[in-house]
């Protein structure tokens, strides 16, 4: 994207005396406040709506590439992790080492810096309730929202086009993508606790993420306990209704050895784990982030493919207004699966075979002792691409995966 201001007169479809915004973003987590500030600086009048005070639950892991490619400050880091445990249903661990680290955020203040980041830019933020679009005689797109400055007077707002980063139960996706599949999801929980002390816990450590393959955590998710500097994150997810969240993470406290750990907060919401099959509706809608499903199947991932996939819908948002074609829109989740979708393939027949039954499981963490599988791993992981460069590691690594899965590799 062109990062030199447009000038209003020469650009098709530009802002008129008829619109307030070209662009409304509707969400200002990390898909909506990258979507908002990459507009924002190639000159487009943006509007941002966020109603914040409320905390998706993650993990918070990003990546190096992440800071890289988002101009994100290492500041913004509140640990950096240099190596990973999984853990087997049996208890058996294998550690990893991640060679290099991975990033830990807290999403309540990232999340804020991104969307200040964004006004920083030029985008009108507006703190409030999203409550839905309507249209005017003429077409043109309006969103109705309720500010929480003046709560007593609904505004309703004429913008060019709208880009949906309203989360996993998106109402934008519900309601304006004609056909919009429902995706699977599961929902996730967890909590933050006070980390403990140095030498308080013996089997807890700063530098490392510990991630439970175990059937009494989830059935077919996994459970995970992630450092972030003077909190930790601990919570699970599951697709299976009625299996009880607060519990398996009550008792993933109690494995971990943080039972007794005072608690910051808590928080629920639901994760997509399958991308959408279209995400705009070839006029001027196009949805981003979980609103998409833009999150990796059986990690769960969604902070780098949540940026990714704002800055895929800035570019083809732009492109659109810039060129009056509203084709153009369809460019976003084009450029997004074709970098992405081989991983996502990938990560997605990994959780429907090893994520099953404890059986497959510990075959699962078994096979992450293996080099080969470490390196790759933590090469595509920090990288977000396949590591092509040693072909006959993956010949081997399908090779033991298949060993594994029909029980002949060694135990």
């Amino acid at each position: 994207m062109n990062t030199e201001p447009h000038r209003t007169p020469d650009t098709p479809n530009s802002t008129g005396p008829e619109l307030d915004f070209d662009v409304a973003v509707i969400g200002g987590g990390p898909s909506g406040a990258t979507a908002a500030n990459d507009l924002a600086r190639a000159g487009r009048k943006v509007l941002l709506v966020d109603r914040e005070g409320r905390i998706k639950p993650c993990g918070g892991a990003v990546p190096p590439i992440l800071l890289r490619e988002f101009d994100v400050p290492e500041s913004l880091l509140e640990a950096k992790v240099t190596g990973a445990r999984m853990i087997a249903p049996s208890g058996k661990s294998v550690d990893m080492d991640i060679g290099g680290f991975v990033g830990m955020v807290d999403r309540e203040s990232f999340d804020a810096w991104l969307r200040r980041r964004a006004e920083d830019s030029g985008a009108t933020f507006i703190r409030g309730e999203f409550t839905g679009l309507d249209r005017d005689d003429d077409g043109t797109l309006r969103v109705d929202l309720k500010d929480r400055n003046d709560e007593d007077a609904p505004r309703s707002i004429r913008v060019g086009m709208v880009i949906g980063a309203d989360g996993a139960n998106s109402r934008i996706t519900r309601e304006h993508l004609r056909g919009s599949q429902r995706i699977p999801h599961v929902f996730a929980y967890h909590e933050i606790v006070a980390s403990p002390d140095e030498g308080e816990n013996a089997d807890f450590d700063p530098e490392r993420c510990d991630v439970y393959y175990q059937g009494r955590i989830s059935p077919d998710f996994y459970g995970w306990v992630f450092p972030h500097g003077k909190h930790t994150s601990i919570g699970t997810g599951t697709a299976k209704k009625g299996w009880s969240l607060r519990q398996a993470t009550a008792d993933l406290r109690e494995s971990a050895g943080l039972e007794n750990a005072e608690l910051v907060r808590k928080e629920g919401a639901p994760i997509p784990l399958k991308t959408l099959k279209r995400w705009d509706n070839g006029k001027d809608i196009v949805v981003t982030g979980d609103a998409a499903g833009a999150v990796a199947p059986s990690s769960g991932e969604g902070i780098y493919y949540a940026m990714n996939s704002g800055r895929q819908c800035a570019l083809a948002v732009d492109r659109a207004l810039e060129t009056g074609d509203a084709r153009n829109l369809a460019l976003a989740r084009k450029a997004f699966m074709k970098a992405h979708g081989k991983v996502f393939f990938i990560l997605g027949i990994m959780q429907y075979f090893w994520y099953t039954s404890d059986l497959l499981r510990e075959r699962f963490v078994k096979i992450c002792e293996d080099p080969d599988v470490q390196k790759l791993t933590w090469d595509s992981y920090m990288n977000k691409k396949l590591e092509r460069k040693k072909p006959m590691a993956h010949v081997r690594i399908f090779f033991k995966d298949l060993a594994h899965l029909v029980g002949l590799a060694p135990r």
